[in-house]
Protein backbone atom coordinates (compact mmCIF):
# COMPACT_ATOMS: atom_id res chain seq x y z
CA UNK A 1 0.00 0.00 0.00
CA UNK A 2 1.69 3.59 -0.57
CA UNK A 3 1.84 6.30 1.71
CA UNK A 4 0.47 9.15 2.39
CA UNK A 5 2.42 12.45 1.65
CA UNK A 6 2.58 15.87 2.35
CA UNK A 7 5.00 18.57 0.62
CA UNK A 8 4.98 21.42 3.38
CA UNK A 9 6.55 24.47 1.81
CA UNK A 10 9.30 25.52 0.03
CA UNK A 11 10.05 26.98 -2.84
CA UNK A 12 9.54 25.83 -6.87
CA UNK A 13 11.29 22.88 -6.06
CA UNK A 14 8.62 21.75 -3.90
CA UNK A 15 6.08 22.62 -5.99
CA UNK A 16 7.13 21.00 -9.05
CA UNK A 17 8.46 17.90 -6.57
CA UNK A 18 4.50 17.46 -5.85
CA UNK A 19 3.54 17.48 -9.37
CA UNK A 20 6.18 15.08 -10.36
CA UNK A 21 4.94 12.60 -7.14
CA UNK A 22 1.39 13.18 -8.53
CA UNK A 23 2.42 12.31 -11.75
CA UNK A 24 4.01 8.90 -10.45
CA UNK A 25 0.38 8.24 -8.66
CA UNK A 26 1.27 9.22 -5.29
CA UNK A 27 -1.18 9.67 -3.18
CA UNK A 28 -0.21 13.51 -2.96
CA UNK A 29 -1.33 17.07 -0.76
CA UNK A 30 0.08 20.25 -0.62
CA UNK A 31 0.58 22.71 2.03
CA UNK A 32 2.05 26.25 2.06
CA UNK A 33 2.93 26.52 -1.58
CA UNK A 34 -0.30 28.16 -2.91
CA UNK A 35 1.71 31.13 -4.24
CA UNK A 36 3.54 28.64 -6.58
CA UNK A 37 0.48 26.84 -7.94
CA UNK A 38 1.01 23.69 -6.04
CA UNK A 39 -1.03 20.89 -6.73
CA UNK A 40 -3.87 19.49 -4.21
CA UNK A 41 -3.81 22.34 -1.50
CA UNK A 42 -4.98 21.31 2.19
CA UNK A 43 -5.41 22.78 5.46
CA UNK A 44 -2.46 21.96 7.83
CA UNK A 45 -4.33 19.92 9.85
CA UNK A 46 -5.29 17.48 7.25
CA UNK A 47 -1.85 17.85 5.55
CA UNK A 48 -0.18 16.90 8.87
CA UNK A 49 -2.17 13.73 9.38
CA UNK A 50 -0.21 12.36 6.02
CA UNK A 51 2.31 9.56 6.63
CA UNK A 52 5.24 10.98 5.19
CA UNK A 53 5.94 14.42 5.41
CA UNK A 54 8.37 16.44 2.99
CA UNK A 55 9.61 19.75 4.37
CA UNK A 56 11.48 21.94 2.55
CA UNK A 57 14.85 23.04 1.89
CA UNK A 58 16.14 24.62 3.88
CA UNK A 59 13.33 22.86 6.68
CA UNK A 60 13.57 26.38 8.59
CA UNK A 61 14.70 30.60 8.37
CA UNK A 62 14.75 32.20 11.32
CA UNK A 63 12.87 29.30 13.75
CA UNK A 64 10.21 29.50 10.73
CA UNK A 65 9.37 26.80 8.50
CA UNK A 66 11.14 27.70 5.08
CA UNK A 67 7.70 29.06 3.36
CA UNK A 68 8.43 31.79 0.49
CA UNK A 69 5.36 31.37 -1.28
CA UNK A 70 2.81 32.11 1.30
CA UNK A 71 1.92 34.89 3.42
CA UNK A 72 1.80 31.94 6.52
CA UNK A 73 4.47 32.24 8.85
CA UNK A 74 4.82 28.83 11.36
CA UNK A 75 6.96 28.61 14.14
CA UNK A 76 9.09 25.41 14.15
CA UNK A 77 8.87 24.84 17.68
CA UNK A 78 4.90 25.11 16.78
CA UNK A 79 5.06 22.18 14.22
CA UNK A 80 6.72 19.79 15.99
CA UNK A 81 4.47 18.80 19.03
CA UNK A 82 1.34 18.12 16.43
CA UNK A 83 3.36 15.84 15.25
CA UNK A 84 3.16 11.46 15.63
CA UNK A 85 6.04 10.05 16.54
CA UNK A 86 5.07 7.03 13.56
CA UNK A 87 4.77 9.73 10.65
CA UNK A 88 8.39 9.91 8.27
CA UNK A 89 9.54 13.70 7.81
CA UNK A 90 11.92 14.53 5.21
CA UNK A 91 13.73 17.60 4.58
CA UNK A 92 17.08 18.95 3.24
CA UNK A 93 19.65 20.74 5.05
CA UNK A 94 18.16 19.46 8.31
CA UNK A 95 21.42 19.96 10.70
CA UNK A 96 21.12 19.25 13.99
CA UNK A 97 17.76 18.97 14.31
CA UNK A 98 17.13 15.26 13.44
CA UNK A 99 18.97 14.44 16.82
CA UNK A 100 16.43 17.15 18.77
CA UNK A 101 13.27 15.93 17.37
CA UNK A 102 14.41 12.72 17.83
CA UNK A 103 15.27 13.39 21.63
CA UNK A 104 12.68 15.53 22.40
CA UNK A 105 9.50 14.53 20.43
CA UNK A 106 10.36 10.87 19.29
CA UNK A 107 10.39 12.01 15.46
CA UNK A 108 12.28 10.47 12.66
CA UNK A 109 13.62 13.37 10.69
CA UNK A 110 15.71 12.53 7.50
CA UNK A 111 17.93 14.88 5.22
CA UNK A 112 17.27 14.15 1.51
CA UNK A 113 19.37 16.74 0.77
CA UNK A 114 22.34 15.04 2.67
CA UNK A 115 23.26 12.36 -0.19
CA UNK A 116 26.14 12.08 -2.24
CA UNK A 117 23.88 11.56 -5.58
CA UNK A 118 21.65 14.27 -4.78
CA UNK A 119 24.54 16.87 -4.44
CA UNK A 120 25.88 15.61 -8.52
CA UNK A 121 22.57 15.89 -9.66
CA UNK A 122 22.37 19.26 -7.66
CA UNK A 123 25.57 20.19 -9.02
CA UNK A 124 24.03 20.19 -12.79
CA UNK A 125 21.92 23.20 -12.39
CA UNK A 126 24.38 24.88 -10.03
CA UNK A 127 26.58 25.13 -12.90
CA UNK A 128 24.47 26.11 -15.72
CA UNK A 129 22.81 28.26 -14.12
CA UNK A 130 26.13 30.08 -12.94
CA UNK A 131 26.96 29.99 -16.77
CA UNK A 132 23.39 31.70 -17.13
CA UNK A 133 24.05 34.13 -15.04
CA UNK A 134 27.68 35.12 -15.86
CA UNK A 135 25.85 35.57 -19.50
CA UNK A 136 22.93 38.24 -18.37
CA UNK A 137 25.65 40.14 -15.81
CA UNK A 138 28.32 40.54 -18.56
CA UNK A 139 28.78 42.24 -21.99
CA UNK A 140 30.96 39.73 -23.40
CA UNK A 141 30.51 35.91 -24.47
CA UNK A 142 31.86 33.00 -22.72
CA UNK A 143 33.57 32.11 -25.90
CA UNK A 144 36.79 33.25 -25.81
CA UNK A 145 36.45 34.46 -21.80
CA UNK A 146 39.40 33.87 -19.02
CA UNK A 147 37.53 32.18 -16.75
CA UNK A 148 38.87 31.07 -12.93
CA UNK A 149 36.87 27.92 -11.48
CA UNK A 150 38.36 28.42 -7.80
CA UNK A 151 37.19 24.47 -6.37
CA UNK A 152 37.37 21.34 -7.63
CA UNK A 153 34.96 19.52 -5.90
CA UNK A 154 31.11 18.49 -8.14
CA UNK A 155 30.21 21.77 -9.27
CA UNK A 156 34.38 22.62 -10.16
CA UNK A 157 33.97 19.48 -12.48
CA UNK A 158 30.61 20.21 -13.83
CA UNK A 159 31.44 23.79 -14.09
CA UNK A 160 35.21 23.86 -15.78
CA UNK A 161 33.65 21.48 -18.42
CA UNK A 162 30.45 23.43 -19.82
CA UNK A 163 32.77 26.50 -20.02
CA UNK A 164 35.46 24.13 -21.87
CA UNK A 165 32.72 23.41 -23.86
CA UNK A 166 31.24 26.36 -24.79
CA UNK A 167 34.95 27.86 -26.26
CA UNK A 168 35.66 29.57 -22.82
CA UNK A 169 39.70 29.62 -21.47
CA UNK A 170 39.48 27.76 -18.57
CA UNK A 171 41.60 27.71 -15.32
CA UNK A 172 41.04 25.87 -12.67
CA UNK A 173 42.39 26.16 -8.93
CA UNK A 174 42.29 23.22 -5.79
CA UNK A 175 44.22 22.22 -3.08
CA UNK A 176 45.17 18.55 -3.31
CA UNK A 177 47.80 17.41 -5.76
CA UNK A 178 45.37 14.57 -7.23
CA UNK A 179 42.77 17.06 -8.02
CA UNK A 180 45.30 19.46 -9.87
CA UNK A 181 46.32 16.53 -11.62
CA UNK A 182 43.23 15.28 -13.04
CA UNK A 183 42.45 19.56 -13.84
CA UNK A 184 45.59 19.05 -16.28
CA UNK A 185 44.30 15.96 -17.43
CA UNK A 186 41.34 17.38 -18.72
CA UNK A 187 43.51 19.75 -20.58
CA UNK A 188 42.49 23.08 -18.15
CA UNK A 189 44.87 25.51 -17.03
CA UNK A 190 45.85 24.66 -13.13
CA UNK A 191 46.44 26.76 -10.27
CA UNK A 192 46.88 26.29 -6.26
CA UNK A 193 44.11 27.82 -4.81
CA UNK A 194 46.85 29.06 -1.95
CA UNK A 195 48.66 30.63 -4.61
CA UNK A 196 45.94 33.06 -6.45
CA UNK A 197 47.89 35.86 -5.39
CA UNK A 198 49.56 37.56 -8.83
CA UNK A 199 47.27 35.38 -10.88
CA UNK A 200 43.84 37.27 -10.55
CA UNK A 201 43.97 39.99 -12.93
CA UNK A 202 43.92 38.49 -15.89
CA UNK A 203 40.53 36.70 -15.63
CA UNK A 204 37.48 38.17 -17.05
CA UNK A 205 35.16 35.55 -15.41
CA UNK A 206 35.46 33.98 -11.81
CA UNK A 207 33.38 31.64 -10.15
CA UNK A 208 33.61 30.20 -6.42
CA UNK A 209 32.78 27.25 -5.33
CA UNK A 210 34.93 26.68 -2.46
CA UNK A 211 33.11 27.18 1.12
CA UNK A 212 35.88 28.83 2.86
CA UNK A 213 36.98 33.23 2.14
CA UNK A 214 39.61 32.36 -0.59
CA UNK A 215 38.69 36.05 -2.49
CA UNK A 216 39.62 38.45 0.82
CA UNK A 217 40.25 42.21 0.41
CA UNK A 218 43.45 41.53 -0.48
CA UNK A 219 43.03 39.22 -3.87
CA UNK A 220 39.84 41.37 -4.48
CA UNK A 221 42.65 44.05 -4.84
CA UNK A 222 43.86 42.45 -7.73
CA UNK A 223 40.79 41.31 -9.35
CA UNK A 224 39.71 44.04 -12.69
CA UNK A 225 36.73 46.23 -11.95
CA UNK A 226 35.63 44.70 -15.04
CA UNK A 227 35.82 40.97 -14.09
CA UNK A 228 32.46 39.25 -12.77
CA UNK A 229 32.40 37.53 -9.73
CA UNK A 230 29.90 34.59 -8.80
CA UNK A 231 30.14 32.83 -5.45
CA UNK A 232 28.38 29.41 -5.67
CA UNK A 233 29.49 28.50 -2.23
CA UNK A 234 27.24 27.62 0.14
CA UNK A 235 27.91 29.61 3.70
CA UNK A 236 30.05 31.03 4.53
CA UNK A 237 30.90 31.67 1.19
CA UNK A 238 34.26 32.65 -0.42
CA UNK A 239 34.16 36.04 -1.21
CA UNK A 240 34.48 39.11 1.43
CA UNK A 241 31.39 41.52 0.08
CA UNK A 242 32.10 44.40 1.98
CA UNK A 243 35.16 44.60 0.51
CA UNK A 244 34.01 43.89 -2.61
CA UNK A 245 31.40 47.00 -2.44
CA UNK A 246 34.23 49.06 -0.62
CA UNK A 247 36.56 48.25 -4.03
CA UNK A 248 34.20 48.54 -6.69
CA UNK A 249 34.52 44.65 -7.29
CA UNK A 250 31.36 43.03 -9.68
CA UNK A 251 30.66 40.40 -7.03
CA UNK A 252 27.34 37.90 -6.93
CA UNK A 253 26.32 35.62 -4.16
CA UNK A 254 24.31 33.39 -6.51
CA UNK A 255 23.33 30.15 -3.76
CA UNK A 256 20.40 28.36 -4.16
CA UNK A 257 20.86 28.22 -8.57
CA UNK A 258 18.76 25.23 -8.52
CA UNK A 259 15.71 26.49 -7.73
CA UNK A 260 15.61 29.53 -9.35
CA UNK A 261 17.43 28.40 -13.07
CA UNK A 262 16.06 24.91 -12.94
CA UNK A 263 13.56 23.81 -10.27
CA UNK A 264 11.49 21.12 -12.22
CA UNK A 265 15.36 19.35 -12.27
CA UNK A 266 15.98 19.73 -9.14
CA UNK A 267 13.09 18.76 -7.57
CA UNK A 268 13.20 15.14 -9.57
CA UNK A 269 16.87 14.82 -7.86
CA UNK A 270 14.57 15.47 -4.70
CA UNK A 271 12.21 12.69 -5.88
CA UNK A 272 14.65 10.19 -6.80
CA UNK A 273 16.73 10.93 -2.82
CA UNK A 274 12.90 10.45 -1.35
CA UNK A 275 12.68 7.09 -3.21
CA UNK A 276 16.17 5.73 -2.35
CA UNK A 277 15.37 6.32 1.37
CA UNK A 278 12.10 4.54 1.67
CA UNK A 279 13.65 1.76 -0.55
CA UNK A 280 16.81 2.09 1.92
CA UNK A 281 14.04 1.48 4.76
CA UNK A 282 12.17 -1.22 3.18
CA UNK A 283 8.85 1.07 3.27
CA UNK A 284 6.70 1.73 0.23
CA UNK A 285 6.64 4.62 -2.48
Amino acid sequence: MKQTIAVLGGDLRQVWLARLLLEDGCDVVSWGLEQGGGPNPAPLSCALERELLVLPLPVCRGGNLHLPLTDTTLEAEQLWPRLRYDQLLLGGVTGTLPARLMADFGLTLLDYYDREETQIANAVPTAEGAIQLAMERTERTVHASRCLVIGYGRIGKLLAGRLHDLGAQVTVSARRYSDLAWIDAWGYQSLRTGALRGELARFDLIFNTAPALILDAARLEEIRKDCLILDLASAPGGVDFDAARRLGRQAVAATGLPGKAAPRSAAAAIRASIYHILEERGEPI
